[in-house]
């Protein structure tokens, strides 16, 4: 067995906030995909993350530590939640990527832990 992030990415600038049914049928999508995570042995942690404009980073490399407001990367797209899931292999992990990407409508990343 070998866990994986399964990273949901978001573009922010251009997401769009959908109508109040539309949204609860996406957060029960989710639900759905979390619960058959669950009687599939292969749910670790997941969450949801709020937007990257309130995201802080903090650099402590030199001898005064940094902060900054915002996210670290300036880039398109963002990570917008996540799941650590248990599985056999990538070809497992790829499988169940593809439903969270269907369930949550979004794009979604899927990577390795080290040592994996």
């Amino acid at each position: 067995m070998a866990e994986f992030l399964l990273s949901v990415h978001h573009d922010y600038d251009a997401l769009e906030m959908p109508d109040q049914a539309t949204l609860e049928a996406r957060f029960e999508s989710v639900d759905r995909f979390n619960r058959a995570l669950q009687a599939a042995d292969a749910w670790v942690f997941a969450g949801g993350l709020l937007p990257p404009d309130q995201a802080v980073v903090v650099d402590g490399t030199a001898t005064d530590a940094v902060t900054t407001e915002g996210p670290a990367a300036d880039c398109v797209t963002q990570l917008g939640g996540f799941w650590v899931i248990n599985v056999q292999d990538l070809l497992e992990a790829r499988a169940w990527a593809m439903q969270a990407s269907s369930a949550c409508e979004s794009p979604v990343e899927v990577r390795a832990f080290q040592g994996a």
